[in-house]
């Protein structure tokens, strides 16, 4: 694979909380254009490799090349200026401003997604216009938090456990907004728990455990995998 077909690449870091050693000699690519499924059960690293690529929980050691440009050093303002924007896991919404606010808070200029095009995009926001954050259900605080998201403007982006507490229904109603992001041509990396879920959009998948990556594969090739689903991840 060619470098210029790259939008984010980790190179071996190395990642702590303190003197517990989390992520050891990580790697993995994120292709333009494509989703990436991080997959593995809970505490097996996902959201520490979210943290240490948005530069929240930085790496002591390795690279991560955003688009060639070396960023593990940055700052989390500065990588997300860059152009990576991250739906975080648990949605961090700010409990006392409305939909509204939210939107223009994080929006980004004039661009290719403003409130407008977002509130288009989930229509069930736009009937929630003026309700604060902790006056929304699960599925529409999901729903604002990717809205917040795009708003940002961003050119690669980060799911990190997007169905965590939803109902099965909203969970579909999500995975269809996922898709349709996707038809936009971003590259996501997606960590996520269901399998099914993840299986459904993503062009390729790694498996982590323990703070490593224990496969690679395609969505139909690790599904035909009795023997990685069975071990990490609990099928």
């Amino acid at each position: 694979m060619s470098e210029q077909n790259i939008a984010l690449e980790v190179k071996n870091i190395n990642t702590y909380y303190g003197f517990s050693h989390i992520l050891h000699d990580l790697s993995l690519r994120i292709p333009e254009g494509k989703v990436v499924a991080l997959l593995g059960r809970n505490g097996a690293g996902k959201t520490t490799t979210i943290r240490s690529i948005m530069g929240l929980t930085p790496p002591k050691s390795g690279e991560i090349l955003f688009r060639g440009e070396p960023i593990q050093n940055k700052p989390a303002y500065k990588i997300s200026q860059m152009g990576i924007g991250i739906c975080p896991q648990g949605r961090r919404l700010f409990k006392s401003l409305t939909v509204r606010e939210h939107l223009e808070v994080y929006c980004r200029g004039n661009k290719r997604w403003t409130p407008e095009r977002a509130l288009e995009y989930f229509p069930r926001l736009a009937e929630r216009i003026n309700n604060r954050g902790n006056e929304l259900s699960g599925g529409e605080q999901q729903m604002l938090a990717l809205a917040r998201m795009l708003v940002i403007n961003p050119s690669l982006i980060l799911l990190d456990e997007p169905t965590e507490g939803l109902a099965p229904l909203i969970v579909a109603e999500v995975g269809n907004l996922i898709k349709m992001i996707k038809d936009e041509g971003y590259p996501i990396l997606l960590t996520e728990q269901k399998l099914k879920f993840a299986l459904s959009l993503a062009d390729e998948v790694y498996v982590m455990n323990k703070g490593q990556i224990v496969y690679y594969g395609t969505p139909d090739e690790l599904e035909a995998n009795e023997e990685i689903k069975h071990t990490y991840l609990g099928v």
